[in-house]
């Protein structure tokens, strides 16, 4: 499984607009960070979490050619806001539109933000097209099987998503925008290569949890590595590296796993 971090930044990620950014080396790359979004490949399977407004940007960064599945966790504006630019892998699937997996919000955002994509093609050629589905509890895939599970997000739920590999068995997990894990979320996680979770900022969040909250989380789960994603710009890389416990770290644009 290869495992690709396209950006693990908030709105208020690093560079911060109109902000000094005391604190934070802007000298270290792993402090630019864009929007949450993941790309994920299993035997030969590509997925991709999420496209925010970034998300052109990160496709002509990892020279992104192919998405089988695409997935939308959750419906705010950092996650949803870039999935016009899927247009061109509606293109490279013949001009036929794009199967989006999401929870019951996700979907009811994609229709209201992109009215004019929703249909089993593009209404012409060079248009996006997508074909709403619920997100099942589990989906099968070429690849392997895609689980799902509901995570409390301030107000409403954002999927979290756990991912097995067909013929290596592998498990990655992905818990990204959620206040805490539930107890089906932790059964789901159980075994896993490899872990990563909201770790906002360092201080409280009605709806992300803080890093004190993610590493608990993660050392609870036991992976051999948990990453700490959608990180703001109160977290400069270098100095919560460093507090971080030896099997948790910040994740940052551009890591790539093998799993």
């Amino acid at each position: 499984m290869e495992v690709t971090f396209l950006g693990t930044g908030t709105s208020q990620g690093v560079p911060m607009i109109a902000h000094e950014n005391e604190g934070c080396d802007l000298t270290n790359t792993k402090n630019w960070r864009t929007r949450c979004a993941m790309h994920i490949v299993m035997d030969g399977w590509h997925v991709q979490i999420d496209a925010g407004p970034e998300f052109r940007l990160q496709c002509l960064r990892h020279d992104l050619r192919q998405i089988d599945t695409f997935i939308l966790t959750h419906g705010h504006a950092d996650h949803i806001m870039g999935m016009d630019d899927l247009r061109r892998f509606c293109d490279l699937r013949n001009f036929s539109a794009l199967e989006v997996y999401s929870s019951e919000e996700g979907l009811t955002r994609l229709r209201q933000v992109f009215p004019y994509a929703i249909g089993d093609k593009p209404v012409r050629k060079g248009y996006a097209a997508f074909r709403p589905i619920p997100m099942p509890e589990k989906l099968e895939t070429p690849g392997g099987d895609i689980y799902s599970t509901l995570l409390p997000h301030g107000g409403f739920e954002s999927l979290g998503l756990v991912f097995v590999e067909k013929s290596t068995g592998s498990k990655f997990v992905y818990y990204n925008d959620c206040k805490e894990i539930t107890p089906r979320g932790y059964e789901l996680a159980e075994g896993a290569a490899a872990v990563v979770l909201d770790g906002l900022r360092p201080t409280e969040h009605p709806s992300h949890m803080t890093i004190d909250e993610a590493t608990e989380a993660a050392l609870k789960i036991g992976a051999p590595q948990s990453w700490l994603t959608h990180l703001t710009f109160q977290v400069d890389h270098a100095t919560w590296e460093a507090k971080l416990p030896e099997t948790v770290h910040l994740a940052y644009d551009g890591l790539k796993l093998t799993l």
